[in-house]
């Protein structure tokens, strides 16, 4: 007796697809499912002919199949012609985008690819995204460290996660993250490459990592509009943005961008740090991007005599959470596991989810999670 047909179709059509995060269905990659005389075949539409994860998409589709009741189940992966591409390209960005200009609140706000009329996917109304701009004074202080911690802390308690590095003249997240192949591109659309449960976007992706990076400020501003606009991110928990240290463009067209965006300022203990990353924060805030907290980074080191032995310094993060009136969240240790991590493509959150630095960033995923969103739009509210 052969198994349901429409049981076997809901099963694999609720199979998440590993690049798009989003279920089988829902993308409309399920082309057929047919079950005859005992035997189960499955069509299923690939994105790319090189697929990243094409083994781990046959094996959840075989998984959802045996679990509906198929007992002899075959699954052909069938790359998606251009024309079928382009036309996932167009529901993708019809699923995610606002309209080009429309702000949550209803407000204005710059619009995204508008030669192409493309929408802002971090404006739509009812978006439950939260963009956490990770903003620093200076350079030095760890930023993109406690950026792709941060992302992988807050994967690791079940959230969706997608890092955006947008800085770019020292991109440094793919490699800190292990990702060394580029991004899909399916019709216009750019699939960012997931590990550990992170999905990114660096520049990173687009060039050498010894080319130098010589632009001046539209040109940063369009890099930053091209992320945002041409790249399926999903419905996100959170996008986490490595912002590039000092109070330039990039902050400039976030501010233009997203106006969800809240600021979480990383310093170091010593007094000078403080006063620069001071400054990042004061920016911000011109721009009307919430300050929410400050991340002390390099706080201590521990010895192997389990001394905490202060190199830098104490009381920066202290001194500037309160100049800045926001709560300090966390103070990050400096150790060796950390870079080492950095370097290996693998973080301590990974690693060593146990050990001291990584349970630091567990502590600071927990507390950023705590304080909610800046800003709460309630669509029922305004006035017309």
């Amino acid at each position: 007796m052969s198994a349901d047909a429409g049981a076997l179709e809901r099963a694999v059509s609720g199979v998440e697809e590993p690049e798009l995060r989003l279920p089988l269905g829902e993308a409309g990659l399920v082309r057929e499912v047919r079950s005859r005389w005992g035997r189960t075949t499955v069509s299923i539409g690939l994105l790319h002919p090189d697929h990243p994860q094409l083994g781990e998409l046959r094996r959840r589709a075989e998984a959802a199949l045996a679990g509906a009741g198929a007992r002899d189940a075959q699954v052909d992966l069938v790359p998606l012609g251009e024309e079928e591409a382009a036309a996932l390209a167009r529901r993708l960005r019809e699923r995610s985008a606002a309209p080009a200009g429309a702000g949550p609140d209803g407000a204005p706000v710059a619009p995204l690819g508008h030669e192409q009329g493309r929408g802002n996917p971090f404006t739509r109304q009812g978006s439950r995204t939260r963009v956490l701009g990770i903003s620093s004074g200076k350079g030095g202080v760890g930023k993109s460290s406690v950026t792709v911690n941060l992302a992988v802390a807050l994967a690791a308690r079940g959230a969706s996660v997608a890092v955006l590095d947008a800085d770019v003249y020292g991109f440094s997240v793919p490699r800190m993250l292990g990702l060394n192949r580029a991004p899909l591109v399916v019709g216009d659309l750019l699939i960012p490459p997931v590990a550990h449960g992170v999905a990114c976007i660096s520049m990173g992706f687009f060039v050498d990592d010894d080319t130098p990076i010589i632009w001046r400020g539209p040109m940063l501003h369009k890099a930053l509009e091209q992320f945002l606009a041409d790249t399926w991110w999903g419905e996100v928990d959170f996008l986490v943005i490595d912002m590039p240290p000092g109070t330039g463009d990039v902050a400039l067209s976030m501010a233009q961008y997203l106006p969800r965006s809240e600021v979480y300022v990383v310093t170091t203990p010593q007094t000078a740090a403080q006063r620069v990353a001071a400054r990042s924060a004061l920016a911000a805030r011109k721009l009307k991007l919430p300050v929410r907290g400050v991340v002390e980074n390099m706080s201590y080191f521990r010895g192997d005599d389990g001394r905490r032995y202060e190199l830098f310094g104490r009381g920066g993060g202290a001194a500037l959470a309160a100049q800045l009136g926001v709560p300090l969240l966390g103070t990050m240790p400096l150790l060796p596991a950390v870079g080492e991590g950095g370097d290996a493509g693998v973080p301590v959150g990974v690693s060593d989810p146990e050990g001291e630095a990584a349970q630091a960033f567990a502590a600071l995923a927990d507390a950023i999670r705590a304080l909610g969103p800046a800003r709460v739009y309630r669509s029922e509210l305004r006035l017309s």
